[in-house]
């Protein structure tokens, strides 16, 4: 077998080299896609997690608006059945 030539060995390890550096782009490429894929999901939790707080703060705000509500109904119907209970006890005396 014939020795390989300075210059066929240059070529070679050139070739070996280049081939390496190409597999190095491709995987810096591939991990540049997968950490701008991994930035736009965290900007859509982060949208969706401002939405979510958005919604959570409407509803304990209605919840306390109901509650208040509630008590507003529970304060007038009380004050109603006492009213019916007088007007009754006054009926009764008068009969």
């Amino acid at each position: 077998m014939a020795e390989e030539s300075p210059l066929m060995a240059a070529i070679r390890q050139l070739q070996q080299s280049l081939a390496t550096l190409q597999d190095a782009v491709e995987h810096r490429e591939e991990e540049r896609k997968r950490r701008a894929n991994l930035e736009e999901e965290l900007h859509r939790v982060g949208a969706d997690r401002s939405q979510l707080a958005h919604a959570l703060d409407s509803a304990e705000a209605r919840g306390a608006r109901l509650e208040e509500a509630n008590r507003e109904v529970a304060r007038r119907l009380v004050s109603a059945m006492e009213t019916v209970r007088t007007v009754l006890a006054r009926q009764r005396g008068a009969a």
